[in-house]
């Protein structure tokens, strides 16, 4: 079995919302959206070569997989915006099922976060946006899940 079926395997199993893997290490989160992504790139950690599997992968998700420079990913739901950065960037993605996008939460839109990095092609430029929405949606990073 590898890296990426075993995480695959602890999301399905388990109440995480995402999880990764590097070596013996796992990562795990119950929070909905980009939230613990952010604090995982926030932090001091080399997340580097990591597997890593998510409910929800949409567009500023997948900048923020690249940022952590994950390896491979699957995803039970990704956007074809999403599937198209992780495949520029070279990341190995399995995925449950192709959307044309996230929905927000109210199911009347699209996901903020999507939204936000819609028309940008730079992890940079993507990892900033998505501060600024977070700001602007008062979701503070010290409210991430540690």
């Amino acid at each position: 079995m590898t890296d990426l079926d075993e995480t695959k395997i602890m999301l399905e199993k388990g109440t995480y919302t995402c999880v990764l893997k590097k070596g013996q290490a796992v990562y795990t989160s119950t929070e909905r959206g980009v939230k613990p992504l952010v604090k995982w790139v926030e932090s001091d950690e080399d997340f580097s070569g990591t597997y890593a599997a998510d409910k929800v992968v949409g567009k500023g998700a997948a900048f923020l997989y690249v940022r952590l420079k994950v390896r491979a990913i699957y995803a039970a739901f990704i956007s074809k915006p999403a599937l198209s950065v992780l495949n520029a960037y070279g990341i190995y993605v399995e995925y449950g099922r192709l959307v044309e996008n996230i929905i927000n939460r109210k199911g009347d839109g699209i996901c903020p976060f999507e939204e936000a990095v819609m028309n940008t092609n730079d992890a940079l430029v993507a990892h900033s946006l998505i501060l600024q929405k977070m700001k602007e949606l008062k979701i503070a990073i010290q409210d991430v899940e540690r």
